[in-house]
Formats: structure tokens, sequence, C-alpha cells
């Protein structure tokens, strides 16, 4: 039985039906925070799922999942990520993702499991020194979200040597898109995404998109990123957990398209899907905002076997009917 952390959330749920549909039995772990309870009775449409309602940082809530079901391997992605949030309260930041994912290490080695996947961030790398973004760019964070996973691949390899705890971290860089099929996406009460806001923009008439500075030294002046789909790092996963159980050895991926595109390409895109004008304002730019971030991902294909399959356009479409699915059937405006 796989042990999900988060697994009510985008990234998480994304992930749990690429091992439903491999018939792997399921257990949700989540503090609903971020997550919803929605999600976890749409995944149990699909396979076998069992959902706890709990917290990280409370140790004896984990353990208790332990002790309940028989869990082979961890699928780790339970953590706060707004950037902005964790400049403003650090300490929210330390305690969830470090100190809650140190507590899920330790039930981990008091019950004998020894594999977990963890989601990490390209926020480990900092400010980019060189492009694309390989394993070995030095990790420099610039926040504390990006310390906060940091540290905990750092635990993980203290783990590896001292306990033989084998862990696969992967470094993802911008997510899109959505469940081909509707049944679940990206579904967030602060969304600080940049295609979902796009969508949202679409239904509030009201709602002016911004584009954050266009005079960047790239080919049309906007911010290059690196925008995997959600379906694809969902396979990465699923791959991540294979390797470990083959070849019971940590080690680190990044994940992402090795291409960049930019603000306004993906502005373009989405229009071109919609079949409509969205109204836009150009505003000044964002402080911190690297001009371009894109992944190196070469090493997740040689040893995991992984390559993106999804087009820019495919999440952008996925995005868009989860979008009139989250408007129409589940906030009822």
């Amino acid at each position: 039985m796989i042990l999900i952390t988060g697994g009510a959330g985008y990234i998480g749920s994304h992930s749990a039906i690429k091992f439903l549909e491999d018939n792997r039995e399921v257990v949700i772990f989540d503090n609903l925070e971020t997550g919803h309870i929605e999600t976890v009775e749409t995944l149990k449409t699909i396979g076998r799922v069992e959902f706890v309602k709990g917290d990280l940082r409370n140790i004896d809530e984990i353990r208790s999942v332990f002790e309940k079901y028989k869990i082979d391997a961890v699928i780790h992605f339970a953590a706060n990520a707004l950037v902005g949030e964790s400049v403003t309260n650090p300490a929210k930041y330390y305690r969830n993702n470090t100190f809650g994912t140190l507590n899920l290490l330790d039930c981990m080695i008091e019950h004998d499991v020894k594999k977990i996947v963890f989601s990490s961030t390209c926020a480990t790398y900092g400010e980019p020194k060189y492009t694309p973004i390989d394993e070995n760019h030095p990790q420099n964070p610039i926040n504390p979200y990006g310390m906060s996973k940091l540290g905990v691949e750092k635990i993980m390899a203290d783990y590896d040597r001292a306990y033989g705890l084998k862990s696969i971290k992967l470094r993802y860089f911008n997510v899109a898109g959505a469940d081909n099929k509707a049944r679940i996406g990206e579904w967030h009460d602060i969304e600080t995404h940049l295609i979902p806001n796009i969508l949202k923009s679409t239904f509030d008439k009201n709602k002016k998109f911004k584009i954050f500075g266009n005079d960047y030294d790239t080919p049309d002046g906007t911010c290059i990123r690196d925008y995997v789909n959600i379906e694809d790092l969902a396979d990465a996963h699923r791959l991540a957990l294979l390797y470990l159980e083959k070849e019971n050895k940590s080690d680190v991926f990044n994940l992402g398209t090795q291409q960049g595109d930019s603000v306004k390409n993906v502005f373009d895109t989405c229009e071109r899907v919609l079949g409509a004008k969205i109204d836009v304002e150009v505003v000044e730019r964002r402080e911190g905002d690297p001009k371009e971030l894109y992944a190196n991902s070469k090493k997740a294909k040689e040893i995991l076997g992984w390559s993106p399959k999804r087009t820019l356009e495919d999440s952008i479409k996925t995005a868009y009917e989860w979008e009139k699915k989250l408007n129409k059937d589940v906030l009822n405006v």
C-alpha cells in the first residue's frame, strides 16, 4: 500500500490517479488546508483509496497511519507552497515543510518503511547561474519556501547514510494542466499560477489579466518559464517509485520540458485555445523574477525513462475544461 501525503491537493491527486490505474492501493493523508475532500471522493471512484485527515506536524497523527496500514512506500507532497507567504511567515514553512517531513521520516524508520519519493522544487536553486538548469546547479534558495525544501533534501541524505532510507527527490518547475477527463484539476483558494489565472479571468468580466514586465532581455520581452504538464509529472512519480523498488538507490531528478515558454506565448496560446481575446494589462516587473528559468531533464530520461509527452497547448486545453467544470459544477457560479 502506498501512502500519499498531500494527496487531496493538485499534484498529489493527479499522481494518485496513476497509482490507482496501476491497481495500487493508496492511503491519502491530508489536513485539507489546501486540498479538497471532493477530490478524494473522486479518487475513490477510480480505485481503492483510504483517506486519513491529519497533519504532519502532529507525529501521533501520522504514526497512527503506519500502525493501521501496511505501508510499503511513501509519495510525499504535503507542504505549503506560496513563495510570498514564506517570506512573511517563514515559521509556518519550516514547521510544516521541514519539521513535518522530519516527523514523517521518523515514523517511516520506526515502521521499517525505507522508500520515499519527495516533491521538491526548482526553488532550491535560487537565481539561475545558467540555463537549462541541471541537477548539479548550485542550490542557493532565495526564499524560505526553497530553503524548507532544500532542508528536507539534506535531511533525506543524512537519513540514507544513517538508516538506509532511500529517497528520490524530484525538482520540478512550473506545473500546468489537469486530468484529461476533467475529473480533477488545479483548485487553489488563492491562485498564484499563471495559466489558471489567465483562464479564470475569462469567467470574471471585471478582471483584467496582468503581465508583469515586458522589458526583459528575451525575444518578446516577457519572462520565460518551463511549464511541465501535470499528467507528465504524475507519470514521473510513478516511474520514480518503480526505480526505487527495483534499484533501491537514492537520487535526484529535474522534471521539465527542457525549453521555456514566454509569458506572452502562454497568453497567446490561451487565446488560441479559447478562441477569444483576453483583456490584458502590462505592469511593472515583480521583484526577484529572473528573466528565464527552465530545466535540463536529460538525467530523468536516461535513468527513469521519463520525458514529457504533452504540449503547452495540451496543458491549457485540459486546464480550461477543468476551469469550466469548476465554475459550473463545483462553485455553482
